[in-house]
């Protein structure tokens, strides 16, 4: 049940038990002040009769005063002085009327107060005592049903189907973030707006201290997740068990969630439809890449046993990390980056299957020790184009057919004219004129482009600015995502009302022109391939597959 109620004045959206909780916390509040309001009218009550009772223990000397006094206000103040009265119980001895001197209403006074008095010791205990507001609370619940409650309308039958927790999820698309100190969130892929190439972005998420999102996934709530850590080891989680958040919420820590050690941090990740098909499991593949440049392909089937403290995917060597993980087919292209701003192509094929447990095999080749491989993509449609962005907002679009394919192990043709101005390359896509772009840089600004505003470029120049950035700042990660034409201008629409709603002084920023991209891209010059065949051979498979050792968690 998802319901709008107002909490603290403020509109808000409940599940059921939330609903209940909020609920429960009203009727507390009514019942106190309630309780409050009573017993300070049982004690304003209970100090008037206290001063008739006084009037009544000595009727003879106060019908004398009054008798003496040649005012009303003489007779009241001789009252207050003489019998120690205050001023309400002053007048109201002199309000009371000569029948309630009998000794009937005497004796109804004194009943009346003593009555007031538990009154007033009952009120205090419920302020005193949660325990008896909640009973209290049920047993006015218990009133309300047994007045107004009537009989079902609908039959309850029991079904022998089994329901499983996805039955009662809505199985909507949207967006998983995880930022670098290991916060992890979902948010519904309609918060977010499209905007033009080179603006400012809209907020997408608050950073805590030094923290930004490092990682950003478009999946739908049924989906399965397999999370692979920088040491090689995969831990599952379905989508809709990652909390929902919004779009400037920071996010729950993952270590929370599923049993990621510490010192570990996620990254890469994969969206599996389905761990229960076995035809699925048979014809795809996950491959695997690192820093270091080593890639390795393993059968989905070996993922499919759904481990709570996970497993080892890949043997990782001493220096290095996992980058990426890839689902394919098992014939894709490959194409891996490297920070340098080189890239190379091969085909599936040329890396045969291998065990978890395995190392791998070389998949390109460094130049220095200070590069290292940025993203890895794995292509099926000829049509698909390759996108690398730089770390300082430039990028651009290129045919794969640019890159001819070579042999695993060499280095690479250029990808990217590295200059002072794009800096050093930090991601590569493969997209299509159907997909956005969602880039977020290190300050938790996401900006999304429509990649079909973006011209084929080739394949050695600097690209165009595709998002403006402040001085200091820097790209954090890059996602691609299906456009949905029909909502986007909704979307757009919706978020900006709530964006001018929530920061009336935002400032979104010069966008960038389209003449003024095209200065950037003006000399599209072809700058020489950097196509250079390793200078040993290719390490041999045998150096980095260990099937042979047993997983450390299997043993």
């Amino acid at each position: 049940v998802n319901n709008i109620a107002l909490v603290k004045g403020r509109p808000m959206q409940l599940n059921l038990k939330d609903l209940i909780q909020h609920f429960v916390e009203h009727r507390h509040e009514v019942v106190v002040r309630r309780t409050r309001f009573e017993l300070t009218d049982a004690q304003k009550r209970a100090h008037i009769l206290e001063g008739l009772l006084i009037a009544l223990d000595h009727l003879d000397e106060v019908i004398r005063l009054i008798r003496s006094s040649g005012t009303p206000d003489e007779a009241r103040e001789g009252l207050i002085t003489q019998f120690e009265l205050s001023d309400i119980q002053a007048r109201a001895i002199l309000d009371m009327t000569l029948r309630r001197l009998t000794g009937l209403e005497r004796d109804k006074i004194k009943a009346e107060y003593a009555e007031l008095m538990k009154q007033i010791d009952y009120l205090k205990s419920i302020l005193a005592d949660e325990s008896l507001r909640m009973q209290i609370i049920k047993t006015e619940l218990q009133e309300v049903k047994d007045r107004y409650g009537d009989n079902r309308k609908t039959e309850i039958m029991h079904s022998s189907a089994e329901m499983m927790t996805e039955d009662f999820i809505e199985n909507e698309d949207v967006v998983i973030t995880i930022s670098r100190e290991g916060y992890i969130k979902r948010t519904p892929l309609t918060e977010y707006r499209i905007q033009g190439r080179g603006g400012k972005g809209s907020i997408g998420s608050n950073s805590r201290d030094e923290d930004f999102i490092e990682h950003l996934l478009i999946a739908s709530n049924h989906n399965y997740m397999l999370f692979f850590t920088e040491a090689g080891r995969c831990f599952w989680l379905r989508v809709f068990e990652i909390p929902e958040g919004t779009r400037t919420s920071k996010g729950r820590a993952i270590q929370n969630i599923i049993n990621i050690p510490k010192e570990e941090n996620i990254k890469a990740y994969i969206k599996i439809i389905n761990l229960k098909d076995r035809e699925y499991l048979e014809n795809n593949f996950i491959i695997m890449c690192t820093k270091k440049g080593i890639i390795k392909k393993t059968s989905l089937e070996a993922y499919s046993r759904v481990r709570s403290n996970g497993i080892n995917a890949i043997n990782i060597n001493e220096g290095d990390q996992l980058l990426e993980a890839r689902l394919t087919t098992g014939s894709s292209e490959i194409l891996m980056a490297l920070r340098s701003g080189r890239a190379i192509r091969f085909n599936e094929r040329t890396v045969r299957p291998m065990g978890r447990t395995a190392t791998g095999v070389r998949g390109i080749s460094l130049d220095t020790d200070n590069d290292e491989v940025v993203g890895m993509i794995s292509v099926d449609d000829k049509e698909t184009t390759v996108l690398v962005v730089s770390e300082k907002g430039y990028g651009k679009r290129t045919d794969i057919e640019d890159y001819r394919v070579t042999n695993r192990g060499g280095k690479g043709v250029r990808t990217l004219n590295i200059t002072e101005k794009t800096g050093l390359l930090v991601s590569i896509k493969d997209v299509t004129d159907k997909d956005d772009l969602m880039i977020i840089n290190r300050s938790g600004i996401i900006i999304r482009i429509a990649v079909n505003s973006l011209r084929t470029m080739g394949r050695a120049t600097q690209g165009v600015r595709l998002i403006s950035l402040k001085e200091g700042d820097s790209i954090a990660s890059v996602a691609t995502i299906e456009r949905d034409e029909e909502v986007a201008a909704e979307i757009e629409e919706a978020v900006e009302n709530l964006l001018e709603a929530e920061n009336p002084m935002l400032d979104h920023g010069p966008r960038t022109t389209e003449s003024e991209s095209d200065e950037i891209e003006s000399e599209e010059e072809e700058a020489d391939e950097v196509e250079v065949e390793p200078e040993t051979e290719p390490l041999d498979d045998a150096d980095f597959d260990d099937e042979s050792e047993e997983d450390e968690f299997e043993k």
